[in-house]
């Protein structure tokens, strides 16, 4: 995306310095991950033999725009994850540096963590989900290079290919009224990793309760503030290994990327 492909008001709104400096990306991976069943947490299973949190850190680091990775990691857990990547060490970049940081409670708290260990030459950020180990390079820089056009909080993002209802949510597995049918035109469904000028994510995580809408989302709180979001294309292979099922499909795709690049 060029400037021109950014419109001037959001241009106007972005910090100067979200154009020029180091470029991080800060994966919280402090996370249990419950949904994908007992045992280790979501972002230390494997794929493909690998752990999915190297899978996502590779994602990161193989922008070349990208010259450090923060990652946020279980409390308890900071020197485990530190080892492992130091055993992967062979597979990452050496053009890019790593840091392990212990993170919080909560998915904004070991984002905001993961900000604080910054150094001060980082001027756009990126936040990726650990559970999207197989997000495309093209993603990546084409979230890094709008953030750098001047755009303050970028996201990827799919159109729906399923009709979405709003309803009247019920408990106990009761049927639940439909009170409307958004134009599915008009919807996209959100990737990571999403891109911020530096400045405006931190003023978003001092400002923005930890509570309510888009406190689980980067681009939510920067919503919030009134800053624009502007969305990219995103894949159809970044999806997030939440289920089951999902570890299947990742699987595959791993596995038809070896075959064909020998990935």
């Amino acid at each position: 995306m060029t400037v021109e492909g950014i419109p001037a008001d959001i241009r106007a709104s972005a910090s100067p310095g979200g154009r020029a400096g180091r470029t991080a990306a800060v994966i919280p991976a402090a996370g249990r991950g419950i949904r994908l069943g007992p045992g280790a947490p979501k972002a230390l299973r494997t794929l493909g033999g690998t752990p999915m949190l190297v899978h996502a850190v590779r994602a990161m680091a193989a922008s070349r725009a990208v010259s450090l990775v923060v990652v946020v990691a279980p409390s308890d857990g900071a020197g485990e994850v530190k080892s492992m990547l130091d055993e992967y060490e062979h597979a990452l970049p050496d053009r890019t540096e790593f840091l392990v940081v212990p993170g919080g409670d909560t998915r904004q708290e070991s984002v905001r963590l993961g900000l604080d260990a910054l150094p001060d030459d980082i001027t756009a950020v990126l936040v990726h989900d650990a559970a999207r180990p197989l997000v495309p390079v093209d993603t990546v820089d084409a979230v890094v290079e709008a953030v750098r056009d001047g755009a303050p909080a970028v996201v990827p993002a799919l159109p729906l290919a399923d009709t979405v209802k709003q309803v009247s949510p019920r408990s106990g597995g009761a049927p639940e009224p439909v009170v409307a049918t958004p134009e599915r035109a008009l919807l996209r469904a959100v990737q990571t990793p999403q891109g911020f000028d530096r400045a405006t994510l931190v003023r978003a995580h001092e400002t923005v309760p930890a509570q309510g809408e888009g406190a689980t989302d980067c681009a939510g709180m920067v919503e919030r503030l009134g800053e624009p979001v502007v969305v990219v294309p995103g894949h159809e292979e970044a999806f997030k290994v939440t289920r089951p099922l999902d570890l299947v499909l990742a699987e595959a795709v791993l596995a038809r990327r070896r075959a064909n690049d020998g990935f």
